[in-house]
């Protein structure tokens, strides 16, 4: 088995982290947090959306969080884009990429979005179309690739049959997203085998939730097939507003203690990046969910 040497990890913290948070995060805080990611080796942070105030009040800080961040050479930042208007209010902040969203499953886009997953591809199609033209790079994002709280299982042709749509649109690289985190390894690497014919490997990333304990397993079980992009949140931040029972994304801390200890390179500096999951938990009110920084807190602690 040949495991890639290196990994790419995208920390989806900022935006997919704090946005279901029903107190107001302050934009300083935000950007602070962007600062203490880069600083850390993230290469990759997602860090806003924009979406309607009405629907994800906590997003609606999106051009004073992308006018503050000190950008650094050499980091990647995405923002969401639900549409045509979200694209053109984004664009006036220079985002590096954008990231579209569609589903595996009929009932979730339904509930999520309003329509069907043909009719949601059908909307992004201009929105892709203008990032292209502005020379902002597309990513999609695919959820419920191997269930739904409403379908349950997903077939892995429903996630080919996605990730093919996604393709015809422009999108350039696709995220396979376990969202309500009841994916075991072989159902992951069934959802990322079925994006293979439309999206190469180096084109693909994984996006897993821990609601049983399996991100770390899936991680795995992703790394295994050639897969060496991924996504995170810094303490293990994040949920889904329109899944029930969705617990946070798998931490940041935690996917890269396990690469490191893989020997696998992620040119991230696993302390300073504990301090920074500290440092946003602290803003919160509650403790890390990264189950690696409590421990090499608690014995920074006791040393």
């Amino acid at each position: 088995m040949k495991l890639p040497t290196r990994v790419q990890l995208i920390d989806v913290g900022p935006r997919d982290g704090l946005q279901n948070e029903k107190q107001p995060v302050p934009a300083a805080t935000k950007i602070d947090l962007v600062h203490r990611l880069q600083a850390a080796g993230l290469r990759e942070i997602e860090v806003t959306s924009y979406v309607s105030p009405k629907w994800v009040p906590q997003m609606a800080d999106n051009h004073e969080v992308m006018a503050g961040m000190r950008r650094q050479s050499g980091v990647r930042y995405s923002v969401l884009t639900p549409n045509l208007k979200g694209f053109e209010a984004a664009v006036q902040d220079r985002p590096d990429e954008i990231v579209v969203f569609g589903a595996a499953s009929e009932a979730f886009s339904q509930r999520n979005i309003n329509c069907s997953i043909a009719e949601s591809i059908e909307r992004f199609a201009p929105v892709v179309a203008a990032a292209l033209a502005a020379g902002i790079r597309v990513r999609g994002a695919m959820s419920c690739t191997v269930g739904c709280p409403y379908e349950g299982e997903i077939a892995p042709e429903r996630v080919g049959y996605l990730a093919g749509l996604m393709k015809g649109i422009g999108v350039q690289r696709v995220d396979v997203a376990d969202t309500i985190g009841v994916g075991t390894p072989r159902k992951v690497q069934a959802a990322i085998e079925a994006t293979l014919p439309h999206f190469d490997i180096d084109a693909v990333s994984g996006h897993f939730h821990d609601t049983y304990g399996q991100a770390l397993s899936n991680t795995l079980a992703a790394l295994e097939m050639g897969v060496w992009n991924f996504q995170s949140s810094v303490a293990g931040l994040g949920g889904c507003p329109y899944a029930k029972g969705a617990t946070g994304n798998v931490a940041t801390e935690d996917v890269v203690y396990l690469l490191h200890g893989m020997g696998i390179e992620t040119g991230i500096d696993l302390d300073a990046l504990v301090d920074a999951g500290a440092y946003i938990s602290e803003q919160l009110g509650r403790p890390t969910g990264s189950r690696v920084a409590r421990a090499l807190l608690a014995k920074r602690a006791s040393a």
